[in-house]
């Protein structure tokens, strides 16, 4: 599961990268591959559901946190991501844009070496 995600950390750090190809009519066009990785993210395996949104929200912008975030504070934080997007269209995009995701993405590479070291 975890490999699925990062595969796409290459292609999200990409610089002057645009994960929102066109707006139609107030709702963005993602490109294919953040759809891809968004509908991945929202698979149950990753879905904490009992996520509180203000804690979660905190947690993804506090640089600190997600460099020393655990499988499942990664998982709550992916939770919080993932469901932003219902609040306001873009906010994927804005995500990606702050690097939000990718440094989710570089926390699970490292949790995932751990794992493998284990």
């Amino acid at each position: 599961m975890i490999d699925q995600l990062l595969r796409f950390l290459p292609g999200f750090e990409e610089p002057n990268r645009k994960f929102i190809e066109r707006w139609e009519t107030f709702y963005p066009v993602y490109a294919a591959d953040v759809e891809e990785f968004f509908g991945l993210a929202m698979h149950g395996w990753w879905m904490d559901t009992g996520y509180q949104p203000n804690e979660a929200g905190s947690m993804v912008y506090d640089d600190d946190i997600v460099q020393t975030a655990t499988l499942d504070e990664i998982k709550t934080m992916m939770t919080y991501c993932v469901r932003i997007e219902r609040f306001g269209d873009g906010n994927w995009g804005a995500l990606l844009a702050d690097g939000r995701i990718q440094a989710l993405l570089r926390r699970l590479k490292i949790i995932r070496k751990e794992l493998d070291a284990a």
